[in-house]
């Protein structure tokens, strides 16, 4: 699942989670992603000692045997992580999904808990092109969902994805309990608040938010990408 920040990932990831019979692994590329980039993000020494730093080590495991051997293996990826460094060979193995948002609504969110983020921080100019590698590597056109469409109806839509996933939608995967999950990233308690305090997938949002001027701006910049991927959406 190819998101950006702030994009229903993680309540999608616990959705897919609490099927039972499937794995999950949170941001697998955040630690290489920080250790190779140099940016500063919050609790990044944290990040970087926990994680991965290895890009190829973590290629090799994001295609190799599924954890406790179960059937299903949902990896939540972030776009941004992804830097021209890495070898992206690897993704070609998988099934690809993109999460989508408006970006109106990612920049809102994102600038509550990091100040002052750039159009590369949020993802969306990094998901339409990996959507574009993808369908060109590939010759199939990888699967599009947008968060606002699930938020509208959970079921219905987790439902659609599944089927076009060719597998079974479990009525379990729209509750889980409230509180962190062992399988959170390190960084989770910075960024889940919202998601620790939920036992399923929130209802439709309301109108899109104000933004100040240089984040308006930054949601325009971001909107072309997110309107072509949106035209793809299931």
């Amino acid at each position: 699942m190819w998101s950006g920040p702030r994009n229903l990932s993680t309540a999608l990831m616990y959705a897919f989670a609490a099927r039972g019979d499937c794995a999950v692994w949170d941001e697998p590329f955040y630690a290489a992603y920080l250790a190779a980039s140099g940016i500063d993000h919050p609790m990044r020494d944290q990040i970087i000692t926990a994680g991965p730093t290895d890009p190829a080590q973590v290629a090799a495991a994001c295609t190799g045997p599924h954890p406790e051997g179960k059937p299903l293996f949902y990896q939540k990826h972030m776009t941004l992580h992804m830097i021209p460094a890495f070898d992206r060979g690897f993704i070609a193995g998988l099934t690809n999904v993109f999460l989508i948002r408006h970006p109106a609504r990612v920049v809102a969110s994102y600038a509550q808990k990091r100040e002052s983020p750039t159009l590369a921080d949020i993802g969306f100019l990094q998901q339409a092109a990996l959507w574009d590698e993808l369908a060109d590597r590939t010759g199939r056109a990888p699967l599009v969902i947008d968060s606002a469409d699930i938020r509208a109806d959970p079921a219905g839509m987790l439902g659609r994805l599944c089927s076009a996933l060719g597998i079974a939608f479990l009525p379990q995967m729209l509750h889980w309990p409230a509180g962190p999950k062992p399988f959170d990233g390190v960084w989770a308690p910075h960024w889940y608040g919202a998601v620790h305090r939920s036992t399923g997938i929130d209802g439709a949002e309301g109108p899109l938010p104000d933004l100040p001027p240089a984040y308006a701006d930054l949601a325009e910049q971001a909107l072309p990408a997110y309107e072509t991927l949106r035209a793809r959406a299931l």
